[in-house]
């Protein structure tokens, strides 16, 4: 189960429109293949992973988006195409070239994207024979099912969406996320498609994605395993007519909405980690450093020791105390604090003298924790949000492929 609760409400993007299907990747007879379809004249900015084994459909994206600004996205859920070498590239351009026939572009405008077991070959002709069936289902309000349609894991829909008034118009943004394990993606998450209606050059664009998935995206760990396919999708249709190059104000308030927005999406995956059952807020305070900062919420958020203490509600700070130990950073650990919720555990360096362990208990029998580590040094500080680490976790990852 996920850890709180979810809202599925969402605003329509004009210009935008999703279809999904399923086409018998999966074997429950769920929607396994999604189609999003762009105005013409929209622009596309992507990060994809950093993973030396980047899947057959992230290459061709990025062959794809250096030659032209893309009206498709086809997504199929089940199979990674990851691993799969020169014949994976020909299948995803396969794909990208069925599709292109039936709606009238080039392939070059269609970004193929895939996720699921990685190493096996992609079921191609399951994808191609059921392309036509997108084409009728295709509409704006479609949002939700997309979201269901590319999940795995999963045990719930990502979906976030924004509305605000910019010079006197009301722009809108919203995105889907999928992604339940596998998340430490060192750039975004596994698959993610944001869609917005304002208007913004490609440079500007790639730009407010870079920075936001650094705030957002790179901010999350599951398992500190980076997937194959990793890709975070934006997408700037301008139906609404405001152009926020042209406007520095605007500008910012755009961006802050987006950054917003993508943060609520990777706080979303975080809720539904496999076999999560507690959200957990890493926060590093008072640093001399942001590296330093991130490098020691990290190496908390993905101690395995950490996650098992805080699925068992052991406030066991002696766990944190030993992951931050590893990190080649330089703090004075004489001056260091460390607190679960308003409970402070240690207390310059050592063991705080009004600490009780049934302080400790009750800070970390809730659904969600924050823990602080304040290095009393500086200015600077950096959050990471992670899950426990559960019985549940092990059995998900144990039985994936059987």
């Amino acid at each position: 189960m996920a850890v709180g609760e979810a809202n599925f409400d969402f605003h329509v993007v004009p210009g935008v429109r999703m279809a999904s299907f399923p086409c018998g990747i999966k074997s429950d007879g769920v929607n396994d293949l999604v189609m999003f379809e762009f105005v013409e004249g929209s622009v596309t900015a992507a990060v994809f992973t950093k993973s030396l084994f980047a899947a057959a459909p992230v290459e061709v994206g990025r062959r794809h988006l250096k030659q032209t600004s893309p009206r498709y996205f086809v997504i199929n859920s089940g199979n990674a195409n990851a691993a799969t070498g020169d014949e994976g590239i020909a299948d995803s351009l396969t794909c990208c070239k069925s599709l292109s026939q039936l709606v009238g572009a080039r392939p070059e405008e269609i970004i193929p994207f895939s996720t699921g077991v990685i190493g096996e070959r992609l079921p191609v002709s399951r994808i191609t024979d059921a392309l036509h069936n997108l084409l009728p289902r295709l509409g704006e309000n479609n949002w939700l099912e997309a979201a269901r349609g590319i999940m795995t894991t999963d045990t719930r829909p990502k979906i976030v969406s924004r509305q605000k008034e910019i010079l006197g118009k009301k722009i809108t943004i919203t995105g889907i996320a999928k992604g339940s394990g596998m998340i430490q993606p060192n750039m975004a998450t596994m698959l993610s498609y944001i869609a917005t209606d304002v208007s913004l050059s490609q440079h500007t664009l790639q730009g407010m994605l870079d920075q936001a998935v650094n705030k957002s995206f790179n901010r999350i760990t599951v398992d500190s395993d980076t997937s194959t396919n990793d890709s975070c999708m934006l997408t700037a249709t301008g139906v609404s007519g405001l152009c926020v190059d042209e406007d520095p104000e605007s500008s910012v308030k755009f961006y802050e909405l987006l950054e917003e927005l993508m943060i609520e999406l990777a706080k979303g995956l975080v809720r539904d980690a496999e076999g999560a059952t507690k959200f957990v807020a890493v926060r590093v305070i008072n640093g001399e450093e942001q590296k330093s900062c991130l490098a020691i919420a990290y190496v908390i958020a993905n101690s395995p020791l950490v996650k098992t203490a805080i699925f068992a509600s052991d406030a066991n700070w002696g766990r944190i105390v030993m992951a931050i130990g590893k990190v080649e950073a330089d703090i004075d650990i004489s001056k260091l604090d460390i607190y679960i919720g308003d409970v402070r555990l240690m207390a310059n360096g050592t063991r705080d003298p009004g600490y009780v362990e049934s302080m400790g208990d009750e800070a970390m029998s809730t659904e969600e924790i924050t823990i602080t580590v304040d290095l009393k040094s500086g200015d600077c500080e950096e959050t990471v949000w992670t899950s426990d680490l559960s019985h549940e976790y092990v059995r998900i990852n144990a039985e994936y492929r059987t």
